[in-house]
C-alpha cells in the first residue's frame, strides 16, 4: 500500500446465523433496515472500499443482504461457523475466496461487524489513508474513550482478602481525583482495517501479532449489540439525534419546552 495507485480494499461483514444472545439480530429491523444492511450501506458510501462482501452460513441472511443491495457471493463453510470459531480464519477465507473469484489481489481488508452499525464513512476513509501512509503499520482500528475510566474505578473481589475489593489496575493506586487519571482508550469493534498480507499470515490474536494504530471515534458510536437492551439503546440514540447515520432519514427529535414557551 505504498505505491501511487489507490489501495484495493475488501470490506468483509461477518454474519453467522446462530446468534444466541439475541436470536436473529443480524436481520432484525432497526430504523427501517435489517441490522446488517446498515454495515452494507456504510461500505457503499465509502469510496475507498473496492468491494464489500458478507460472509455467512445462513441462506436467509444472504437473501436479506442481496435484497438490500449487498453482495453475499458464497455461504461460509460449517467449520468456520461454530460458536467458538475465531475471526482470523473467517476473514482470511473471505479474502481468499474473493481474490480467487476475481483473479486479483487486494491490499487491505476492512472488517465491519454488523452489530456495530454506528459508522461514519469518512472515518473508514481516514483509516485507509492512515494505513496507506505508514508502512510500519499492520492495521488501523477504532478506539474510543469510555464514559468512565476503569483505571480509576476498576475493582475486583480479592480471594486473598476474603473477597474484599482490591484495585483492578495497579496504576490507580494512590489516585484520589478523577482528573488525575491519564486518558484510557478502549478497542470498541466499530471497524478493523488490516493489510491483506497481515490477514494472510494471521494465526490467532491480531493485537498480539501485529502493529496497529488507533483511530479515535466518539464513544456514542462505540458499542456492539449483544442483547435486547443494547439493541433498544442504539435505536434510542439514533432517534434522539445523538447518532447520525447518513443513509437514514430520521425525523429531528422534539425539543423540550423552554421556560418562555410554557
Amino acid at each position: 500500500m505504498t505505491d501511487l495507485r489507490p489501495p484495493r480494499v475488501l470490506a468483509v461483514i461477518p454474519a453467522r446465523g446462530g446468534s444466541k444472545g439475541l436470536p436473529g439480530k443480524n436481520i432484525r429491523p432497526m430504523w427501517g433496515l435489517p441490522l446488517i444492511a446498515h454495515s452494507v450501506r456504510a461500505a457503499a458510501l465509502t469510496p475507498e472500499v473496492t468491494r464489500c462482501v458478507v460472509t455467512t452460513d445462513s441462506a436467509e441472511i444472504a437473501d436479506v443482504v442481496r435484497a438490500h443491495g449487498g453482495d453475499a457471493p458464497f455461504l461460509r463453510p460449517a467449520e468456520l461457523a461454530a460458536d467458538d470459531t475465531p475471526m482470523a480464519p473467517v476473514v482470511r477465507h473471505a479474502l481468499e475466496w474473493v481474490e480467487h473469484d476475481e483473479g486479483t489481489a487486494y491490499d487491505a481488508v476492512l472488517l465491519l461487524d454488523p452489530t456495530s452499525p454506528a459508522r461514519v464513512p469518512a472515518q473508514l476513509a481516514e483509516a485507509v489513508t492512515r494505513l496507506a501512509g505508514d508502512p510500519a503499520l499492520d492495521g488501523v482500528i477504532s478506539v474510543s474513550e469510555p464514559t468512565f475510566n476503569p483505571v480509576w474505578v476498576g475493582v475486583r473481589p480479592d480471594d486473598g482478602r476474603a473477597g474484599a475489593l482490591s484495585r483492578y489496575f495497579e496504576a490507580g493506586t494512590g489516585i484520589t481525583r478523577r482528573q488525575d487519571v491519564g486518558r484510557f482508550l478502549r478497542i470498541n469493534g466499530n471497524f478493523y482495517l488490516w493489510r491483506a498480507d497481515f490477514v494472510r499470515r494471521l494465526e490467532a490474536s491480531w493485537f498480539d501479532e501485529g502493529t496497529h494504530a488507533g483511530l479515535e471515534i466518539p464513544e456514542a458510536q462505540a458499542f456492539s449489540i449483544d442483547d435486547e437492551y443494547e439493541f433498544r439503546l442504539i435505536e434510542a440514540l439514533i432517534g434522539a439525534g445523538l447518532i447520525t447515520l447518513p443513509w437514514l432519514d430520521v425525523p429531528a427529535p422534539a425539543q423540550a419546552p423552554t421556560e418562555e414557551s410554557r
